[in-house]
């Protein structure tokens, strides 16, 4: 397991969104895909708000890896599922992203199902 450069996890940490996109089995990019993010105890996570229906999470499950981008931070991710912090993750996305219709949906069960720690490459 790789771990993520504290200076870079903060960067990343501190920007509302990113972008993933799933590698193909050719080694090609998909098209990069906004989804909200956050750290919880030192680990990256990122969820579908779509659940299974999220088109760059079933590209993800696929191959499993891809890249992720904030506009300062670019790197190679592999995509691991990662359940085992479901209830801090959405204390999370509540400190980061407020409270609204969307946090909702991002801490949904549907969502809850697609949780995904990234993990550099």
């Amino acid at each position: 397991m790789t771990e993520w450069n504290a200076d870079d996890l903060a960067t990343i940490d501190r920007d509302g969104e990113l972008r993933v996109a799933a590698q193909r089995p050719d080694g090609s990019s998909r098209t990069p895909r906004i989804v909200w993010h956050v750290v919880v105890d030192g680990n990256l996570y990122v969820r579908s708000v779509r659940g299974d229906a999220g088109g760059w999470y079933r590209g993800v499950r696929h191959t499993r890896t891809g890249t992720i981008d904030t506009g300062d931070i670019r790197a190679e991710v592999t995509f691991i599922r990662d359940d085992s912090r479901d209830d801090a993750i959405d204390r999370g996305y509540h400190d980061k992203y407020g409270n609204s219709s969307a946090v909702d949906a991002i801490t949904s069960p549907a969502a809850r199902a697609t949780t995904l720690r990234v993990e550099p490459r």
